[in-house]
């Protein structure tokens, strides 16, 4: 099986360099290039292909979500935001842009290599308890402008999954709670999937909120 290949992108490069040091000695992962802007980035994904970004989001030319869009929007490449503070105002947008999931730069280094081969395995980051508080805090800053994703085609029991996902259930809870098989629950995930044109589960739980289907809760009740 070959390496997971993994683009680093950072405008400081001694944490750029440090990332890159990091990822490329661990096993199963190769760094095949690093960026310093948004726009080497983009360029580099476009070139190299990564399997996935590590994407800083303040970076000078283009920044980390403008780069994210672009790749999203071309390659079947995953983003993995990196970030000072757990609830950035950019992260939302990095995620509605196409981004996985979120680290901060202060993530233990076994940390910050599971978290890459869970991304890059096409799983959303990191905890569903962890994305659920992140997006229930930003989906109130959603402007009016945003059209809501349509859920028409969605079977009743596919409407009840998305919810569950967007309130953090993990597949395994998934199954208790519907008394189905985790082999079921796969299936309806992938079904959302197709149907909300979502890259991972990340993208469910936006959808779920974009579209009223689920209510952001209050700060105290997350």
């Amino acid at each position: 099986m070959s390496d997971l290949r993994v683009l680093v992108a950072d405008d400081q490069a001694l944490v750029r360099g440090s990332f890159g040091l990091l990822v490329d000695t661990a096993p199963g992962l190769t760094v095949v290039g690093e960026a310093g802007t948004g726009a080497e980035a983009v360029a580099l994904a476009a070139e190299r292909r990564p399997d996935l970004v590590l994407m800083d989001v303040r970076m000078p030319e283009m920044d980390g979500i403008e780069a994210t869009r672009r790749i999203c929007a071309s390659l079947p490449t995953r983003v993995l935001i990196l970030t000072t503070f757990d609830l950035d105002a950019y992260v939302y947008s990095a995620l509605r842009a196409g981004a996985s999931g979120f680290l901060l730069k202060d993530t233990r280094p076994a940390d910050l290599l599971e978290a890459v081969r869970v991304v890059a395995a096409g799983d959303a980051l990191l905890a569903p308890s962890v994305t659920r508080r992140l997006i229930a805090e930003f989906a109130r800053q959603v402007p009016a402008a945003v059209p809501a994703p349509d859920l028409a085609g969605l079977t009743d029991r596919e409407r009840e999954v998305l919810t569950l996902v967007a309130r953090g259930l993990s597949n395994a809870e998934l199954a208790d709670r519907l008394r189905v098989s985790p082999a079921t629950v796969k299936t309806h995930i992938g079904n959302l999937l197709s149907k909300l044109h979502a890259r991972d589960r990340a993208q469910l739980v936006i959808a779920a909120y974009e579209s009223g289907l689920v209510r952001p809760h209050r700060r105290d009740d997350l």
